[in-house]
């Protein structure tokens, strides 16, 4: 049927209003891919922030900044029991964070994972000599710059931390961390275990291997100080060698085994020997160098301390 006159007007009228329709859709749907690229935030709040900015996607970004401080602050206060530990070294000394947030979703976030491994960096420069245990008010005023491409710019790591919460939308905190110096005479190893990328784990453990005299060939040494640190996360030693153990350690796990022996009705005497070859058990669960070594259980850690 041929259209003439006001009805073809009509007609054009609405077929142009049409294609302007399904471009500017294609426009909106671009900003928001963008926007959504540049910040991680939810697609709801992208669009949200888009609308309000009349489609001018750098106001909307500066408003889904200040929308994420604002949300962050409220999240503070949830549980955040997932995470990872960070670990950063130098010639001088090597520093572990422990980063949390409250699902292991955001924990596999690469932003959640540049902020981890920015924040161990950041350890590093902690002036002391010693090992020494720190929170997280040792760092919150220091100056950072996590140069990631959704998150830059120079601020103190506790707006860095607040930002990168705002861009999650949980709640992050930086729970503690701990410095150990490089000894002169030997080094520090490290093993991080299930590590989603270099620098990153659930489980770490380090210790520093010295040398008595002479000199040991750096990679033997290192070849042992990575299997001991490795033997450290699969075991869990509490204490370093007997005399370590606390009296108050040795005095309750002795009155618990004394009950236990006691139960079997056997003599004092026998009792006194079933306590004594169980204390035995329990340095060997829980002091380092009585400990099987996991990478061979016919010797004990202190005999492998001594092939390096």
């Amino acid at each position: 049927m041929a259209l003439c006159g006001a009805g073809r007007r009509v007609y054009m009228k609405l077929f142009t209003g049409a294609n302007y329709s399904s471009f500017s859709a294609s426009n909106e749907m671009n900003l928001i891919k963008q926007l959504r690229e540049r910040t991680s935030a939810p697609i709801k709040d992208v669009k949200a922030a888009l609308v309000d900015s009349n489609w001018d996607i750098d106001a909307a970004q500066r408003e889904l900044r200040k929308r994420g401080i604002v949300l962050a602050s409220k999240k503070s206060s949830r549980t955040a029991s997932e995470g990872l530990l960070a670990l950063a070294q130098n010639d001088h000394k090597t520093a572990l964070i422990e980063l949390n947030c409250e699902t292991d979703f955001i924990a596999r976030n690469d932003i959640f994972q540049h902020l981890a491994l920015s924040l161990a960096n950041q350890a590093l420069l902690l002036p002391n000599s010693s090992s020494f245990n720190f929170g997280p008010q040792s760092l919150e005023e220091m100056k950072l710059n996590l140069q990631h491409p959704k998150i830059n710019g120079e601020t103190t790591v506790q707006n860095a931390i607040t930002e990168v919460a705002a861009i999650m939308g949980e709640n992050v905190k930086l729970r503690r961390g701990y410095v150990m110096p490089a000894p002169s005479n030997g080094l520090v190893s490290t093993y991080l275990h299930t590590s989603p990328q270099p620098g990153l784990g659930r489980i770490a453990g380090i210790l520093s291997l010295e040398v008595d005299g002479g000199k040991t060939q750096v990679d033997a040494l290192q070849r042992v100080g990575s299997e001991l640190a490795m033997h450290v996360v699969a075991a869990k030693p509490v204490f370093l060698t007997k005399e370590l153990v606390s009296l108050d350690a040795l005095e309750n796990e002795r009155e618990i085994l004394k009950s236990q022996a006691e139960a079997s009705g056997k003599s004092q005497m026998a009792i006194d020997k079933m306590v004594e070859g169980r204390l035995r058990k329990y340095f060997e669960d829980v002091v380092l160098m009585d400990q099987k070594f996991v990478m061979n259980d016919t010797m004990k850690v202190k005999a492998r301390n001594r092939c390096i």
